[in-house]
């Protein structure tokens, strides 16, 4: 145990000196209003890399960034071309602008150009690494009140315009897990690892659905933590297993436990949402560390390719490499909870990464679905 936990001391020590380093990005806004007084300054492609497989398709944003300090979505109104049209063609029609569309294994640079401006995106075509699932994959998104963000920026619809153009008839409920009462509004590691490892079975526990509950009824579970998950104290080298204190130490037992829970259900496929992060306000750099030393460990060392369990990296999506939420990203600089427009970009990555691992490219594809 003690091997296990020492692995961190030098992640940790290493972003600690790195702690300072902070990336900056502007925000955007994709509500597609005209900048009528102001020439664009700069574009860009978002996502600037994709990975899909030969029958996926994928839109494509150009966003535009203005000297007032606003962004706007102009995807409609640039010219849109491909390096190679074998590999990756796309859509340069109203109404289909962006729009990856029929593609070839190999790989293809998009451009996007806006006001005299050209953006650039990679486009890579891979085939796929598993066996699909069936087109009638049923998927349920286990979350509190962050993950209810995200599912209300559009989860259910794009996977409705996923159908719509695939043929295809995947499905996606969400649920929030645990439920307020009576076991208590927590879904933390210990959480998961008292309801689905100490308490399993074929009867809920406090109510709650099982593994062996929800696996009857569902081909991939996607489950994930809220932000207070990032509040990690320090370790005190005594982990424990049973312990609801948030400390790497505990979390990497709970998560071992877990992932060996889940390998039990090998017919069922599960993604882990890698933790939401804190507000720079509502933390600590120390504890800023902590966090991201574990979901470093979590998709680098606990996630193993080959299996049934993915990992979407949304720490990586709410922090682009820092240690706290950006607050362009935030409802607020002191509320950690995403804000709409942030959630509607996330939304979009969550469902591509879902239909990832549906289709059989789980391992291969982005683990943050961009």
């Amino acid at each position: 145990m003690i091997r296990i936990v020492s692995r961190f001391i030098v992640l940790l020590l290493v972003l600690a000196c790195a702690a300072g380093c902070k990336n900056s990005s502007s925000g955007r806004d994709s509500d597609g209003t005209q900048q009528e007084d102001l020439a664009a300054q700069s574009i860009e492609i978002v996502p600037a890399r994709s990975t899909l497989s030969i029958d996926q398709y994928r839109q494509l944003q150009l966003v535009a960034g203005y000297p007032d300090g606003t962004s706007h979505d102009v995807t409609e109104h640039a010219q849109w071309a491909s390096s190679d049209d074998s590999v990756a063609s796309v859509g340069n029609s109203a109404g289909n602008k962006g729009v990856i569309q029929d593609h070839s294994l190999g790989t293809a640079t998009i451009s996007a150009t806006y006001e005299g401006l050209t953006g650039y995106a990679e486009v890579s075509v891979i085939e796929g690494d598993q066996d699909p699932m069936g087109d009638d994959a049923q998927t349920i998104m286990l979350h509190h009140s962050t993950g209810g963000r995200i599912w209300s920026g559009g989860v259910p619809a794009r996977f409705s315009e996923y159908n719509s153009r695939h043929g295809s008839s995947y499905s996606i409920i969400e649920q929030p897990f645990p439920k307020s009462a009576p076991y208590g509004w927590n879904n933390y590691p210990y959480d998961y690892w008292n309801i689905w490892v100490d308490n399993a079975g074929d009867d809920p526990y406090l109510q709650e659905p099982t593994l062996e509950m929800l696996t009857q009824d569902y081909d991939v579970i996607v489950w994930k933590h809220c932000y207070p998950v990032s509040d990690i104290q320090p370790d005190t080298g005594s982990p424990s297993i049973s312990s609801s204190t948030k400390k790497i130490e505990n979390y990497m037992l709970q998560y071992e436990a877990l992932k060996d829970k889940m390998r039990e259900f090998p017919q069922t496929r599960f993604i882990v949402w890698t933790g939401a992060a804190l507000v720079q306000a509502a933390t600590t750099e120390d504890k800023g560390i902590r966090a991201r030393a574990f979901f470093e460990w979590v998709k680098n060392e606990w996630d193993e390719p080959g299996d049934n369990i993915y990992v979407w990296d949304f720490f990586e999506l709410e922090t682009e490499g820092g240690l706290y939420l950006k607050d362009e990203y935030a409802q607020s600089p002191t509320d950690s909870h995403p804000n709409s427009t942030f959630s509607a970009r996330a939304a979009e990555y969550l469902c591509n990464r879902i239909i990832d691992v549906i289709e059989g490219r789980g391992d291969a594809g982005s683990l943050t679905g961009m």
